[in-house]
This record gives structure tokens, sequence and C-alpha cells, in this order.
């Protein structure tokens, strides 16, 4: 079978698990990172350091395995960028720690936190501007606050961490254009979310710090998440599939018991957390729900999106109860150890697959993965018995793919759902500068001489490159 083929074989068969239907058979989709490195004979070092080398990593393993899907690069933070933008938050292998332990987030101290508790309303009346004139400079080694003298080191952090995001993403369509083309495998997922309470947590105020707040000025947290979901949304929206077929990568930290109380989830959590949803599937997105830890006590929640909006990743929780939970509107994918996939017998994990095929995947709608993204510990042959396991135990009776079929476009997950009765983020008013603008073209133009003929190209123009400058701030804060 010649590589396109095999491609639309294996596409077809994730968008139908994807939308809760009956492939041909399982869908193998690992979200593997530094085991890439181990499988290709690099150090964690220098995949995390030389994206092209994860690429290369992860090109290898597409190619030696029989997976339909996979993240293009899965050790998705560079540090190449990291360090020209110099962020504080990141342990990087190599430097100050070993070559070959993967990168570590440090967070800092809770009085050194990258936002003070007193400063809520500054970051709810400009989240952009919040991001560039506080916590940039707080984050960064090189890069000073407003009203200090600038300095050569700051203007060349900014200049090369931009030109190094510009590259790092511009790589990626043709990594994904190789898998495609050399191994006829899919890449899993596109776009990028986190929910604001957690980007709060992760990112402002630390865990501590934004529990105190939870409890201290519960109002002045609301307000703050408010104010960051049209902005997180839009991250989402911008940086999706074009295509409506794979899933916005939602990473799920914090908001969950135990970290924060039932309440909480609640009152902050859960209603600034489903309009974003709600908006991406009003866009025609699906969401990847990849909840790390354990959110079993949040499934009736997550229950009331609408069908097929969301897949449902297992990590900790009981795949079981997600199963009869959610089962029969959304996918559902992972609920496989990673402890077993990397200190585990074969025997084990036959037994517990066969009981995954047997119940959870019996009539579709699963995705074979590991519950949390596997790193270098990853036992190879574990994951080669797993691969080779699904590929003959895991094929549905009565299903097949003739060429034929596959010259028919595969059906997005979102065919034939209707949006219109979701309220999503309408209405939903945004203070300060519109999602996607830090320098509105209104305060640009009333700064210019006089203008003359086409108007409307020079706004043009002014919007596009300005939103380079949103792009920056809102994915160091996201991805980096």
């Amino acid at each position: 079978m010649n590589t396109e083929v095999l491609y639309q074989t294996r596409l077809r068969r994730y968008l139908t698990a994807l939308r809760n239907e009956q492939p041909d058979c399982i869908p193998i989709r690992p979200f593997v990172a530094e085991f890439v490195a181990r499988h290709a004979g690099f150090t964690c070092q220098q995949v995390v350091h030389d994206y092209r080398l994860a690429f290369e990593a992860t090109l290898r393993c597409a190619r030696d395995f029989d997976w339909d899907a996979v993240v293009p690069n899965m050790v998705y933070v560079w540090t190449g960028l990291t360090q020209a933008a110099g962020l504080r938050y990141y342990g990087i292998p190599g430097i100050g720690m070993p070559p070959n332990v993967g990168f570590n987030y440090i967070e800092p101290p809770e009085d050194q936190a990258f936002m003070r508790a007193d400063e809520y309303d500054a970051l709810i009346a400009d989240p952009t501007g919040f991001l560039y004139d506080v916590w940039l400079p707080r984050v960064s080694t090189e890069i000073v606050r407003p009203g200090q003298p600038a300095t050569r080191r700051s203007h060349l952090a900014l200049v090369k961490s931009a030109m190094a995001m510009m590259e790092y993403f511009t790589a990626f369509g043709p990594q994904c254009a190789r898998l495609r083309q050399e191994c006829g495998t899919v890449s899993a997922i596109a776009g990028i979310f986190k929910a604001p309470l957690d980007i709060l947590a992760d990112k402002l105020r630390g865990y501590v710090g934004l529990v105190m707040d939870l409890h201290q000025q519960p109002r002045q947290v609301l307000r703050a998440c408010e104010a960051l979901m049209p902005h997180l949304t839009h991250v989402g929206l911008t940086t999706a599939d074009p295509a409506r077929q794979v899933p916005i990568g939602f990473w799920m930290h914090r908001g969950c018991v135990p970290f924060i109380s039932p309440q909480h989830f609640a009152s902050h959590y859960w209603p600034t957390l489903r309009p974003c949803i709600e908006e991406f599937w009003r866009h025609g997105h699906q969401t990847l729900f990849y909840a790390e830890g354990k959110w079993d006590h949040h499934l009736d929640d997550f229950a009331t999106l609408p069908e097929r909006s969301i897949v449902f990743h297992v990590d900790q929780g009981d795949l079981w109860l997600a199963h009869r939970k959610l089962h029969a509107k959304f996918a559902l994918s992972g609920g496989v150890p990673n402890v077993l996939l990397s200190y585990g017998t074969p025997e084990e994990l036959e037994d517990l697959l066969r009981k995954i095929f047997a119940e959870v995947a019996r009539d579709g709608g699963y995705i074979l993965d590991a519950g949390a993204i596997m790193q270098d510990d990853t036992n190879p042959e574990n994951l080669k018995f797993l691969t080779r396991f699904a590929r003959e135990h895991g094929v549905y009776s009565g299903r097949s793919h003739s060429e034929a079929a596959l010259s028919e476009p595969p059906r997005r997950p979102c065919d034939g759902a209707d949006p219109s009765g979701l309220r999503g983020l309408q209405g939903h008013s945004v203070v300060g500068p519109a999602p996607g603008t830090c320098l509105s073209w209104e305060v640009k133009r009333a700064e210019l001489p006089e203008l003359s003929g086409d108007l409307e190209l020079l706004e043009r123009v002014w919007k596009q490159v300005d939103a380079h400058g949103y792009t920056y701030i809102w994915q160091l804060l996201l991805s980096f």
C-alpha cells in the first residue's frame, strides 16, 4: 500500500473514532515525547534543544511503528526559543541538569510569583498589555521592565525569540507533510488551548497563590478568568485545523479536585471553560480534553457539553467510569497506565488491553494511547507489544476500507452537528484591546499624518502585522 492510501486509511479510521463511531479497527495514537529520542538514539538534550532532531525522531518512530496518528513534535517546548527569550521557569537538559533528563517546569516561590496578589485589576483591564509590561519582564532574565533603561540584550531577546518562534511554527507545516508523504501518518491534533483558571495557576499566580486568592479575593479571580476567556479562545481558533478534522489540544492541569474544591470548580473553573469549548464547537472544532491527573469528580459536568464536541482522554482517572458517564456522547482515548508500559509485563498489558477492547472499545469511539505523555522510561518492547496486539485483536468484525471508499473525503467530526443554539462567547464583553490586537488601528491612526489613497489597505496591513505581536506574547504564555 502506498503512503497516500495508507494515510487516507488511517485518517478515516482516526476521524471515525473521533466522532464516536466504529472504524475498521481501533486507532493507535500514542503521544510519544522523549520516547522518540530513545528510539532514534538521541539524548533528551538533543531533541529538546534542536527541534529538527525532534522532528526526525518523530518521523523515525512513525516509520518504524504501525501507528495511525502522532503529534508532529510532542517534545513541544523548544529550548532554543526559551533560551532566546531568557525564560526563568525551565530546567533545561545540559544546563544545570543532566543531558538525558527531560526538561522541567520550575514554579517560582510564592513570594516571587510572576503576578502579584494586588495586580488583578491591571490584568483584567488589558490582559495583553499586562503580559508585555509586567509578566514578560518578570519571567525573562533579559527583557527589562517599562521605565527602566533600554539595553541591547533586551532588544536582542525580543528579536531573537520572536524570529525563533516564527521559524519554529513555520517548520510544522513541512513536518506534517513529511509525516503524511513519507510515513502515511496523521497529525493527531492542531491548535492549543488552556483553561483560564489553569493559566492563572500555571503561569501567573502559581498554584499556592491562586488557591489563596480563591479564598481571599474570589471575585477578582473570576473577573480575571472572564477577561482571559476571549483571548485564550482566540488562540485556540486561530491555531486550529482549518479543515476541522483533528481536535484542538486542551491541556488540563490544576482545575480538578483535589487541586481546587468542587465549589471552586463550579464557581470559577467550569463557568469560564464551558463557553470557550462551546465557541470552538460553534466554529466546527472538536476539543481534545487531555485530562492530566484525575478528573472523575467532574465527568457529569463534561457530559452536559454538546454531543461529539469533545474527545475525553483518561490519564489517572477511571476509564470505565468515563465509559459509563461520557461514552454515549463522546469518544474516549488513553487509559493505559504509563507505569504499566514502563515496568509491566506483556502478560499484564495483554490482560488490560483485552478488557479495554471488550468493554470500552467494543462499539467504537475509542483511541488507544497511554494515560500520559510517554517519556524515555517507556519500555520499547511493551510499546511494540501494544501496537501488535491492537492490530491483531482490535479489529471490528465486518469493517473494512476499500480503495474505492478511500476516494471519498473523510467526514469531519463536526459534520451533521447543529451548533446554532450554542451561546459560546456571544455577548461576552471584552475589556481593553480586542483579541488579536496589541495597538489598535484607531490609536495608531490618530498618531499618523493625514491619510489618503486606499485607507482600507492601510488598516488591513496594520492589523495583520500588529497581530504578530499578539501571537508572540500569547503563544509564549500558552506554549512555552
